[in-house]
């Protein structure tokens, strides 16, 4: 299950930064930030991961 929930906060970071980019040639910061945010998410869930990883040795 632990390599499942890494592959998904890798794509939705990719998502976050896709759309941080496309706010960005736009021009709207609030879907820049939402990507942003969105990258945040992901490696807040990545860091948790880690710690459960390191618990498990």
């Amino acid at each position: 299950m632990g390599t499942e929930d890494k592959a998904r906060n890798l794509a939705q970071k990719a998502h976050g930064k896709a759309k941080e980019a496309v706010g960005k040639a736009t021009g709207d910061r609030v879907v820049e930030a939402k990507g942003r945010a969105e990258q945040m998410g992901s490696d807040l869930k990545q860091a948790a991961e880690k710690v459960k990883d390191a618990g498990k040795d």
